[in-house]
Parts: structure tokens; C-alpha cells; sequence
């Protein structure tokens, strides 16, 4: 039960091994085509190993993490580890902020500050951020069984521990499915008992409702595209839900091969117009490539594929829910999503920004954070 400080604090060998093993990478010849169809393009890969080597300064990133109060606590066996950011203001609302793959805490740092100290303080928040058990700096899961529902379970244990009766709750990615179980525990509650003042997600999923509905030439485009994400796109998905043991012995062993398969995530899933570095910084991508080597968490970081891929209950969700669409991220019909979050009380579709809001446009994200849950409170 005991909840402990915690320091990033990364040996000065492990950076010397990360630049020599660099500096040894046994590199692929390039590609056959002139885009991204086939991968990472080497000369991308390689620009960027070469900065990351000589260039990339992890202790700024550290220090930034090192800032903010940082903790580690035991729950169902596993070491958590979280960020836990309290307001100056004391009628904030604490906010559960979850990560997703191949994100980690750091995806979050600029969100802490503005959530957190607002100009207005009905706009304040308490930050708590945990790390997803294989991820970061939690510990990795030595026995299966760590599911999307046991991480939710885990998280409202860790809201408890800290003496959040009431909270807020938003996630991408894998952390939009463990929000989104959050919600559907607190729909089980009595309406009295319930514990979520309401959740936000972005890329929210539901099953086909088995009455036909009528769908609009937005909801449409939104399945062809994930029709064609599966075609094009889903072959990490597939190796991280068979075979993530298989997979990381190169990541593990390889920095290059472990930035290539994340780095190309983040290339093809955020709103760039063909340049990356537009939307989220060089810096800020090798941040979660870093995290990822340092802490070696190839093999436990796509376990949760493993564990929860297609394996999900998708059950009703009854709490106060909201949406943000992003147009390069997926997008189910409306109809669907509303079939599952019962009480949706608000609906963005945004112009532009892609699968990492908190990176490619964190204003907007806090924006619409504060206009959800401020009208809840």
C-alpha cells in the first residue's frame, strides 16, 4: 500500500552502450520505393540515429520528467509507476491521463502545466499519469493475465490509494480502451456510488449495433478508412498480438530496429502533410524512443496486443462521455460509438492533428479537456 518518490536517473553506461551500439548498426539496403509503402525509408532512419547519437540530449527530457512529483506503488503485485501533479488550486478535479502504445508518460509532459496551473482556476486539475504495467518505468509483468480490464482495475485501486474519491478520466490509444473499461466498471455502480465524473477519449470503439442504422458520409469514409488501415497498417498489430516474444529480440538487441518500428508509427498516424517533424519534434519522438530502449520494454510494452487484442467486451458505458475525433486517427459511425457510451454528451470532429493529440496539438487538447469536464463539475 505504500506509495514511494521516485527519480528517473539513467546511468552514464547505458547512454555510452545506446551511442556505441548505434554507431555499429548493421544497416538494411535501402528500400524499392520512393514513400513510406515499405517501412521506414533507411535514409530517414539513418538521419535520425545519427542525431540521436550525437545530437539528442536525453537529460533535458530526464530533467523535465525529474520536475514533476513521481512515484511508484505495488498494486495486484506489479510496481506502478505515476505521475502525480497536484494543483495549487484545491476544487481541482483530478484527471487520470493514460497512454497508449508506442507512447509513454512523456507523451504528456506538456499537458501537466497547463491542466494544472490554469489562468482561470475553474479550469484547474489534479494530473495523476500512470505508466502501463510493461511500459516505462512500471514494472514488467512476469505471468500473463495483464489485461486492458486488470490495468483498469489497477488504475481505479491507484485513484483510491491516492484519495480520489470522485475523478475525471481521459485516454488514447490503448489507454481510450482502459478509459473506457474504467467507465464501464463505474456503470456497474450504483448511480450514487459511482466514482468517474466522466471520461474523454479519442479513437473510441464500439460493436456494429444488430439493428440497422442509418450512417452518414462522414461515419462511411471513417470505416473505409480503418478497412484500409487494416490493409496497409496492420501488420504491426498482427506480430504484436502472436508473436511479441519473437519480435523483441531484435528490438531489444537493436536501438535503430527499435526506433524504425516506432518512428514509423508515428509517421503514419499523425496529420504531417509528408513531414513529420511538423507535427511533433524530432525531440519529442526520439522522448518515447529513449523510454522505450532504456527501460528495454519491446517484448512487455506489445504484450498488452497479446493479452487484449480483439479479446475486449466492448460493454456498455452509462458515465458522461465525450469524443474528439481526429481526421488521421481511426473513426467509427457515430451511431455505433453512441450504441456503446450511452450518456455521449459531447461530439468534436476536428479539422486537423492525427493519433498523438497531446503532441501534435496539446492546446487543443486541453481545450477540449476543460470544456468537457467543466461541464460536469
Amino acid at each position: 500500500m505504500s506509495i514511494v518518490p521516485f527519480r528517473v536517473e539513467t546511468p552514464d553506461s547505458d547512454l555510452d552502450d545506446l551511442r556505441l551500439r548505434l554507431a555499429r548498426t548493421r544497416w538494411p539496403e535501402r528500400e524499392t520505393v520512393t514513400d513510406w509503402s515499405q517501412g521506414a525509408p533507411l535514409s530517414y532512419v539513418r538521419e535520425l540515429c545519427a542525431y540521436w547519437a550525437d545530437g539528442y540530449d536525453w537529460r533535458a527530457t530526464e530533467a523535465r520528467l525529474n520536475a514533476l512529483p513521481q512515484f511508484r506503488t505495488e498494486i495486484d503485485g506489479l510496481g506502478i509507476h505515476f505521475l502525480h501533479v497536484r494543483s495549487r488550486h484545491e476544487n481541482a478535479v483530478p484527471l487520470l491521463i493514460t497512454h497508449g502504445w508506442p507512447g509513454s508518460v512523456v507523451e504528456f509532459l506538456d499537458l501537466v502545466g497547463p491542466l494544472t496551473d490554469p489562468d482561470d482556476p475553474a479550469d484547474a486539475f489534479h494530473v495523476i499519469c500512470p505508466s502501463l504495467p510493461g511500459y516505462g518505468y512500471s514494472d514488467r509483468p512476469s505471468a500473463t493475465g495483464w489485461t486492458a480490464e486488470r490495468i483498469a482495475a489497477a488504475w481505479d485501486e491507484l485513484m483510491t490509494r491516492l484519495g480520489y474519491e470522485r475523478y475525471a478520466a481521459h485516454g488514447v490509444d490503448w489507454g481510450s480502451f482502459v478509459t473506457a473499461i474504467l467507465g464501464e466498471r463505474d456503470s456497474e455502480r450504483a448511480a450514487d456510488a459511482r466514482r468517474l465524473l466522466g471520461i474523454h477519449v479519442t479513437m473510441p470503439f464500439a460493436r456494429p449495433p444488430q439493428e440497422q442504422v442509418e450512417l452518414s458520409e462522414r461515419d462511411l469514409a471513417g470505416l473505409s478508412l480503418m478497412k484500409e488501415f487494416q490493409r496497409t497498417e496492420g501488420g504491426y498489430s498482427v506480430i504484436q498480438t502472436t508473436r511479441p516474444q519473437t519480435l523483441g529480440y531484435g528490438l531489444t538487441d537493436s536501438p535503430a530496429g527499435q526506433l524504425a518500428w516506432m518512428v514509423e508509427k508515428y509517421w503514419a498516424w499523425s496529420d504531417h502533410g509528408g513531414d513529420l517533424e511538423k507535427a511533433i519534434p524530432r525531440d519529442r519522438v526520439l522522448d518515447a524512443v529513449t523510454v522505450g530502449w532504456l527501460a528495454a520494454t519491446a517484448v512487455s510494452s506489445a504484450r498488452i496486443y497479446w493479452e487484449s487484442q480483439n479479446k475486449l467486451a466492448l460493454g456498455p458505458v452509462r458515465v458522461p462521455a465525450a469524443v474528439s475525433n481526429f481526421p488521421k486517427d481511426g473513426r467509427m459511425p457515430r451511431p455505433w460509438i453512441e450504441g456503446r457510451f450511452t450518456d455521449l454528451r459531447r461530439w468534436t470532429d476536428h479539422d486537423s492533428g492525427g493519433h498523438f493529440p497531446a503532441l501534435e496539438q496539446p492546446g487543443t487538447l486541453v481545450a477540449e479537456l476543460r470544456a468537457f469536464f467543466g461541464s460536469l463539475r
